[in-house]
């Protein structure tokens, strides 16, 4: 992940504030950064949407292709994630310098939604243990400023939300042959319920308090931070440890309980925010060099 270079006194002055619970761009522990967020960016996706999280920018374009189920899931569709870290976003990820956090990060994402509530694979399966859809997730790094995780999963939640599906029928003739016939009507599509699909937030511990929303200056600050993913609901589906640091029992406590509080006032706005610029339909305003 892309760094900074901070001289001792930068760190002492970033960390007394911390203790003061004012931050250097004048928020608090638990606050984040302004956050944009654009749906229906990419044409020739099933959906995607646009965020940027201070300077974090975060593309993610959903593809829904048919497929075969799993062995171990006949009757569940699939979902696969893949990262690309744009060498535009910060030099370290010239070359092959960004194939390592992109695994990583796609690593963790697996991890997040390796539940049952998330997303409900069922409703992917065309035909059990022949037919099904799979969702391919690319995400697209374009620019680091600190807090990928966060803005990564803010990203695609609002890109599920966006996504549709051709509605599909099974045809049967009388041999037996089984057909799938597509939806010719653009408007006959199934939409996925992203009720459930949780949030990330990561907390770094800085001194002896912790931050949401870490800047890379703060990040330079941090031994070791936490991922936590929340549901709207505050079910936790997965906590992740990230950096060289240690965490005591306690630490780590009091950082979960922060991040089901900030996860679970994360997902409200934000749904709101993605019905009301659905609800403007052509109407809305589109931004960025996408628009």
């Amino acid at each position: 992940m892309a760094a900074v270079q901070m001289s001792e006194a930068e760190k002492v002055y970033i960390m007394h504030g911390v203790q003061d619970d004012l931050r250097v761009d004048g928020r608090g522990c638990d606050d984040y950064r302004h956050m944009e967020i654009e749906t229906d960016v990419v044409s020739n996706t099933s959906g995607s949407a646009r965020v940027k999280l201070g300077l974090t920018d975060i593309l993610v374009g959903v593809k829904a292709e048919m497929g075969r189920p799993k062995l171990e899931k006949p009757f569940e569709g699939c979902l696969e994630f893949f990262v690309d870290c744009s060498a535009n976003a910060t030099p370290e990820f010239e070359g092959r310098g960004g194939e390592d956090l992109g695994t990583e990060i796609a690593n963790t994402l697996y991890r997040v939604f390796d539940n049952g509530c998330s997303i409900d694979l069922k409703t992917l399966c065309i035909c059990p243990m022949e037919h099904c859809w799979t969702l391919y997730v690319d995400v697209l790094l374009l620019q680091c400023d600190g807090n990928l995780f966060d803005a990564i999963s803010v990203a695609i939640k609002a890109a599920l939300f966006n996504t549709r599906i051709p509605k599909v029928q099974m045809i049967e003739d009388e041999e037996g042959t089984k057909e799938i016939e597509l939806s010719d009507d653009p408007y006959d599509c199934m939409r996925l319920d992203v009720e459930n699909v949780p949030c990330i937030v990561t907390l770094c511990k800085i001194g002896h308090r912790h931050v949401v929303d870490a800047t890379l200056q703060e990040k330079a600050c941090s031994m070791a931070s936490l991922l936590v993913a929340v549901t709207k609901k505050g079910t936790i589906t997965c906590v992740r440890k990230v950096g060289g640091g240690s965490l005591d029992p306690e630490s780590v406590f009091e950082m979960i309980e922060t991040g089901k509080r900030v996860g679970k006032a994360l997902h409200t706005p934000l749904q709101e925010i993605l019905r009301k610029e659905e609800s403007l339909g052509k109407k809305r305003r589109k931004v960025g060099f996408l628009g």
